[in-house]
């Protein structure tokens, strides 16, 4: 197959090890199938990898094959994965009563839950990288070419680097868009004993990732062959840790969990960069965007990223680099956003739970959705495709034309969503 772009991909680096950077390297190592070029995969070993459970859509499913040339079933083994077919919502909305979003076609397409640690390493063995343990200070863009800059060696010159490097600390409104219309930021990560065993490590039940409301946010339960993972998602700003940790224990009584260990207090901002990709230069995972795991957006975002910029730069010559750019970095940007229209929309009805965090929730923080995703402010139409998917559902008949209508997910998401809360 002739590729334009090829001949301008000499030199590429990927920075982070973290399921993006792995992603990342393994689909440069699989698109770039000779010889002539060189991967630099480049992370710090000093910082760690908290290698919570993690929930996927069932797009990784058919890519994880295709990475690793392994068949599912070793797939699965090797991240000590569970069959994910949906997300299990416990108290939600307003209806008094759980539901489940399943993947389309229900009961028959399947994601994986899976070990994020594990995943990585399974992904390593698949890229052709040279591996440089270093701190990277910066990354700038110079034309045609990105310059890495180290903590302690000479700086590199790359013809494309992908920033897997993480969520900023701080956000800056000139470069990010603040998705403030999700109300939670903090997440409390517990790891509990594993509920699914299976001889051989192979489980092909039907699981579903847990989302169960609580007083002070919501609570996610992904299983696992080798432990559950727990995990709080709240909001610090509205609840103390102290009673988070205090609700948290009363629900793993509930479950009937004897034990736990602690993994981590993470703070997150819900976010969107503006520049995820600039042509030589493309963020990529919690680098490019963070939201709330409630529909597990992480992943296919990194996909969707690593892919777009991947085929731009295979199949477009150099020449057309400049003016290509801010067509796909609209495109990421755009996409990102609705997903995150998607998630805050959940809270729209409440839950069960009649408290601060969702009261917060519901009447302050989610009708602000409007004038964050303001085209004027983003850049694009986010919200007017998000306004469309409303509407539709809102039709006494939905025309046929109109049933594979998107919103960064389908029009069935929607509906099962919109049934689900009884919005």
């Amino acid at each position: 197959m002739i590729q334009p772009g090829r001949k301008s991909l000499n030199r590429i680096a990927v920075i982070g090890r973290g399921t993006a950077g792995s992603l990342a390297a393994a689909s440069i190592t699989r698109q770039l199938a000779d010889d002539e070029y060189e991967l630099h995969h480049i992370y710090d070993s000093r910082i760690p990898v908290i290698g919570v459970g993690e929930g996927s859509w069932p797009s990784l499913v058919q890519e994880l094959a295709q990475l690793t040339n392994l068949p599912h079933e070793k797939i699965q083994q090797q991240i000590k994965g569970t069959r994910k077919y949906g997300v299990a919502f416990e108290g939600w909305g307003q209806r008094n009563r759980d539901f489940i979003h399943y993947f389309t076609p229900q009961q028959v397409s399947y994601a994986y839950h899976l070990a994020a640690d594990l995943l990585a390493e399974l992904l390593h063995e698949s890229a052709n990288a040279t591996h440089i343990d270093a701190k990277v200070l910066n990354i700038s863009s110079e034309d045609d070419h990105a310059q890495v800059d180290f903590e302690g060696r000479e700086s590199e010159r790359y013809d494309l680097v992908f920033d897997a490097r993480g969520f900023p600390k701080e956000l800056n409104p000139d470069q990010n868009i603040d998705i403030s219309f999700i109300p939670t930021n903090t997440a409390v990560i517990r790891r509990c004993p594993a509920i699914m065993h299976s001889e051989n490590g192979l489980v092909l039940k039907h699981t579903y990732t847990r989302a169960v409301a609580r007083p002070h946010g919501w609570v996610f339960v992904i299983p696992l062959t080798a432990h559950t993972s727990y995990g709080y998602i709240f909001n610090r700003d509205v609840s103390d840790l102290e009673a988070v940790e205090s609700d948290f224990d009363a629900l793993l009584e509930s479950d009937g969990v004897p034990e736990f260990e602690q993994r981590a207090v993470i703070s997150f901002p819900n976010f969107v960069h503006r520049q995820l990709f600039d042509g030589v230069v493309a963020r990529i995972g919690n680098a490019a965007a963070f939201m709330e795991p409630l529909e597990a957006t992480a992943i296919v975002s990194a996909q969707l990223q690593i892919g777009m910029v991947l085929h731009i730069r295979l199949n477009r010559a150099i020449d057309h680099l400049e003016r290509d750019a801010p067509v796909v970095n609209r495109f990421l940007v755009n996409t990102i956003l609705r997903y995150g229209l998607f998630v805050g929309w959940h809270y729209s009805c409440g839950s069960m739970h009649k408290s601060e965090f969702w009261d917060h929730a519901r009447e302050h923080v989610w009708p602000t959705h409007r004038m964050v995703a303001d085209p004027q402010q983003v850049d694009c139409n986010a919200l007017a495709k998000f306004d469309e998917m409303l509407q539709l559902l809102s039709s006494p008949v939905i025309d046929k034309t109109d049933w594979h209508k998107m919103c960064a997910v389908p029009l069935t998401s929607y509906a099962q969503i919109s049934q689900g809360l009884g919005c």
